[in-house]
């Protein structure tokens, strides 16, 4: 192997903090591994990881040689990367949102496979926050305002939301039809699995966020259950349409205010801000750009 295959196993090991998950991420023996980072550190004539029983660490050493293969591997990326006729290759692991994955993603992803043979796609499902860099993710689909600043942002959607309840909810507790009238009104919380809070039901007025929090009986984290929770009237939510529509057109649940829509939800693509854009992951962004197209605010 060369001097830049060593820098990315290297690169590697410092951010999976295991020479065993490095070499399953880059396919290759873990023998192979350790005789690579023995041969840089007797070449370097530097220490740089601290090997104990659970984890790998950088050494000061380490740290200052990490930052520089980042950039010269974001360098070499970049440069091959210019040659858009070239096929992206290898292994591209991503982490989804469940619900966009099912809805948007595994449909149209026999198409993106066959347009790209040369990478091996790897999913995960998630709605927590994945640490990319800790465990070897490319980068991951959320929907929602990004919280974190360590991240760079790709939009990819704006999905039009709803605010529904079931008729049997809105039989025993009556319609609202203003937000003065909502006050009274019982919701299901949902719960951010990215900062334990409950999320508020927000409303677009006169170009102006409102948020509104209700009483509510019931609060949950996921949302196939907080959906699942209007359906059996147990009060009103807010979410994306088209996680609703069957529920709408065969009658289990009816749109609230809707004249007072909430506002859209943004869908980005997220990766690391210290890393180039790689060519895998260009690719699956623009084919997520494309696969999200029809469905940006539609009705």
């Amino acid at each position: 192997m060369d001097r830049f295959q060593e820098m990315q196993v290297f690169v590697r090991i410092a951010e999976r903090h295991s020479f065993t998950q490095a070499a399953d991420d880059l396919q290759i023996p873990r023998a192979t591994v350790t005789n690579l980072m023995k041969r840089m550190e007797e070449r370097l004539g530097a220490r740089l990881l601290e090997r104990t029983t659970r984890t790998v660490r950088l050494t000061h050493d380490g740290e200052e040689h990490y930052r520089r293969c980042v950039r010269l591997i974001a360098d070499l990326e970049e440069a091959e990367g210019s040659f858009r006729h070239a096929e992206p290759k290898g292994l591209l692991r991503v982490n989804l949102q469940g619900t966009l994955a099912r809805h948007f993603i595994m449909p149209g992803l026999p198409a993106f496979l066959e347009r790209h043979a040369q990478i091996e796609l790897h999913i995960g499902e998630d709605d927590r926050l994945v640490d990319l860099v800790r465990e070897g993710v490319d980068c991951v689909l959320r929907a929602g305002t990004l919280q974190d600043s360590s991240m760079i942002g790709r939009r990819v959607a704006l999905l039009e939301q709803v605010t529904v309840a079931s008729p049997a909810y809105l039989a025993r507790e009556g319609t609202p039809h203003d937000l003065e009238a909502l006050a009274s009104h019982r919701a299901v919380h949902f719960v951010s699995s990215a900062t334990g809070r409950v999320l508020p039901l927000e409303f677009a007025v006169d170009e102006r966020i409102e948020n509104i929090e209700l009483r509510a009986s019931l609060s949950v984290s996921g949302v196939e259950l907080y959906t699942q929770a209007a359906i059996a009237g147990l009060g009103i939510v807010q979410v994306p349409r088209y996680h609703v529509d069957d529920a709408l057109a065969d009658g289990r649940l009816q749109v609230v205010l809707p004249d007072i829509a909430p506002p859209p939800m943004p869908v980005s693509v997220l990766y690391p801000h210290n890393r180039q854009l790689s060519a895998r992951v260009r690719v699956f962004a623009d084919w997520l750009s494309e696969i999200f197209a029809p469905f940006k605010m539609r009705g």
